[in-house]
């Protein structure tokens, strides 16, 4: 009995001896397992940053914008730009541009541009005349005002065209602009009366730069060449410019700028000639009519006809609005009835040949829009038809050879765009071609 515990005791402790070394195995084995220890390295250690797409840049987008208008009626600059700008910076941009171009001279009908960019100012165009424009622009803040050349595309074309009535109707026929028109007879002023000259057959042909802007025409250029035939005379035109020498000349070298113009206005007939003894429509009586009458529309521009000097501008109720101008070489001319008189015109004001200094009326003693036009030699009245113009100074000698080249060159052109614009006979044109040869 004894023995059978001994050995039962015996048998727990071996047990108990075999499961300690079992669990001492497991134990050891546990903390060795690989598994184990990447857990145990992988705990120590952060875990790693997820990975996420990069966002896209933001693109800004830049709205630009070109505002097209034209100068209104009363328009100032803080009008134009008032939006863009407070009192304080216009006044700025006001005293920059002073030197450069003055903004109070900004004219009614002149177009200009603004660029904006996502609402901000960019950039101010604005055209000063035909050949000029002002440019504003902004930059970090700061104004830049500058006066460049209009960037025009010219081009030189060859008009020309046969007169069945008047040169105006003529050129509108052409397609051509009343512009045109009107630098011709500026041009031949001095030789030609477009109203009293002008018959049915006469022709003209022109060498004339167009200017192009944006792709439209914007008007004319120089005209550099032209010819215009009166009852079978031609007479010349050709530009040149070179030092002191610069305008129009004929073939000879000679001016086509005279001291006086063959008319002061554009006219549509001589209402009254000059003559001792007329039966005034007024009055109802013969008196001395020691004038030229033009009638022309109301509001038709008048010009001086020579350079010269306002002597007086008065009105009385014979003569209505009128004005007496002192020329070289002691003549005098005067010009009555006008509506009104151009603005500025005062006494003593200098004026050049063909500036504007009123427009016709009938005010004073007149029976229709018309313009009393009048000449005085030494004091004297003359007939301001038969008046004997010499030209201005002619082509220097320094300048003559190139001169004479130049109209060489041009008049062959001028024969060559007769011939293509189908204005004379095949015979004459080869006439025309041989004389500009020689």
């Amino acid at each position: 009995m004894a023995t059978t515990r001994r050995q039962r005791k015996q048998n727990t402790t071996l047990l108990l001896l075999l499961a300690s070394a079992v669990l001492v195995v497991f134990i050891l084995l546990k903390i060795n397992s690989p598994s184990t220890i990447s857990t145990s390295e992988d705990s120590s250690q952060p875990a790693p940053a997820a990975f996420h797409e990069p966002a896209p840049e933001q693109v800004i987008q830049i709205q630009r914008e070109t505002i097209c208008q034209s100068v209104q009626p009363g328009d100032t600059i803080t009008a134009i730009l008032g939006h863009y700008f407070s009192p304080q910076e216009i006044l700025v941009i006001a005293r920059q541009s002073e030197d450069v171009f003055p903004l109070s001279q900004l004219c009614a009908g002149h177009p200009y541009q603004i660029e904006v960019e996502n609402e901000s100012f960019v950039s101010f165009y604005y055209d000063i005349n035909r050949d000029d424009q002002l440019i504003i622009r902004q930059e970090n803040g700061e104004f830049f005002i500058e006066r460049k050349p209009i960037p025009y595309v010219v081009d030189i074309e060859q008009v020309g065209g046969i007169i069945s009535s008047s040169l105006f109707e003529t050129v509108a026929q052409l397609g051509e602009s009343s512009e045109l028109a009107a630098e011709l007879m500026n041009i031949f002023a001095w030789d030609v009366d477009f109203i009293r000259d002008i018959r049915e057959g006469d022709y003209f042909t022109a060498l004339v730069e167009k200017r192009y802007r944006d792709g439209n025409l914007a008007g004319y250029g120089d005209l550099l060449a032209a010819e215009f035939n009166n009852q079978g005379q031609s007479f010349y035109a050709f530009y040149y410019k070179n030092g002191s020498d610069s305008g129009y000349y004929n073939e000879d070298g000679k001016s086509l700028r005279k001291a006086f113009l063959k008319a002061p206005l554009s006219y549509t007939r001589i209402s009254s000639g000059f003559t001792k003894n007329r039966f005034h429509p007024v009055l109802n009586k013969w008196k001395p009519h020691l004038a030229i009458d033009y009638a022309a529309p109301t509001g038709t521009p008048i010009k001086a006809v020579a350079d010269g000097t306002i002597i007086q501008k008065s009105y009385d109720r014979n003569n209505g609005n009128k004005i007496r101008l002192r020329h070289p070489n002691d003549y005098e001319t005067t010009y009555i009835h006008m509506n009104r008189f151009a603005r500025g015109m005062k006494k003593g004001k200098r004026v050049r040949q063909g500036e504007v200094i009123g427009y016709v009326g009938s005010t004073g003693i007149a029976t229709g829009p018309h313009l009393d036009f009048r000449v005085f030699h030494h004091g004297k009245p003359i007939n301001p038809l038969k008046i004997k113009s010499e030209p201005a100074r002619p082509i220097s000698s320094a300048n003559r050879a190139e001169f004479d080249q130049l109209t060489a060159e041009l008049m062959q052109q001028l024969a060559q765009a007769k011939q293509q614009l189908a204005l004379l006979p095949d015979e004459k044109i080869s006439e025309d071609a041989s004389k500009a040869t020689l």
